[in-house]
């Protein structure tokens, strides 16, 4: 099983290729970045992990301009996002931006995608929060046709261009993380997905979860498909947690790191290393 971590990049935290370089060093396989381009300031829609809005989400950093620097200062890790809120983003745009990230590392891009639960925020990008699961589908199809045809065209309810040209191409087609945790995720993972990457998956829901991750490999398998890999968000960062991570079939876990200064940070990562052997 793999080791990576997940973190709010602030403008008041660590900085980013300073961030890069020392999951690098320590032997960590990944970074992933959140997302949230604004938060409204009506707070109408309440905020899934409580009553309080962490400072954090107001100040993150646009996460492909931030792994673009990271993919610059390192060579090994992968990078990505987790997750990305692609409905709210101009799919063109998108592919573009994200290609770009994929071509400066070498290849090690890897695009986590959620719809989202901020309904203002979604709003001011003129998406209709009903249909944000389907235009991210939408999006991250248009995305891929981009990627891998040099005169593309997408022709669907959400996203309609005629053929069009455009550079860099990525030098893989980045996998596609779909988050969530719902009824139906493993229908969006299976449609369109590359791997699936749940959010916070308490050790005591493991057997529940354990079989979901093998009804994902089954239903691949009964569809010509290889194993696709699973991901934790926010993995508990205990030994015995791990163990039983691994056992359920999780392929990589993400631990969760502070929005605090430089020298915090990096002491998290030194405690979180030997979790790693």
């Amino acid at each position: 099983m793999q080791h990576g971590v997940v973190t709010f990049l602030t403008d008041y935290g660590i900085d980013p290729t300073a961030l890069a370089r020392g999951v690098e060093e320590r032997g960590f396989d990944a970074l992933f970045l959140t997302e949230h381009t604004h938060i409204p300031t009506s707070r109408l829609s309440p905020w899934p992990g409580g009553d309080e809005l962490p400072e954090r989400y107001r100040h993150t950093y646009d996460p492909f301009v931030a792994l673009g620097a990271m993919a610059v200062v390192t060579e090994r890790i992968a990078i990505g996002t987790a997750v990305s809120l692609v409905a709210q983003h101009d799919p063109i745009v998108l592919a573009k931006a994200v290609a770009s990230v994929d071509r400066l590392s070498g290849g090690r891009m890897e695009l986590g995608v959620g719809p989202g639960w901020n309904r203002e925020e979604m709003a001011n990008h003129g998406v209709d929060p009903r249909s944000r699961t389907a235009r991210m589908r939408e999006h991250v199809l248009a995305a891929k046709r981009i990627w891998t045809e040099d005169e593309a065209e997408f022709h669907g309810q959400f996203v309609d261009f005629d053929p069009i040209w455009s550079w860099p191409k990525p030098v893989r087609v980045p996998p596609i993380l779909i988050g969530g945790g719902g009824q139906t995720v493993l229908d969006r993972v299976l449609e369109y997905g590359d791997g699936w990457i749940p959010l916070r998956v308490p050790v005591s829901g493991l057997e529940e979860f354990g079989a979901r991750i093998a009804e994902l490999q089954r239903r691949a398998a009964d569809a010509g498909r290889g194993r696709i890999p699973v991901t934790v968000y926010g993995a508990v960062p205990k030994a015995a947690a791990l163990e039983s991570y691994a056992a359920a079939g999780v392929d990589r876990v993400l631990f969760e790191l502070p929005d605090a200064d430089g020298d915090a940070v990096l002491r998290t990562l030194d405690e979180l290393a030997p979790l790693r052997a």
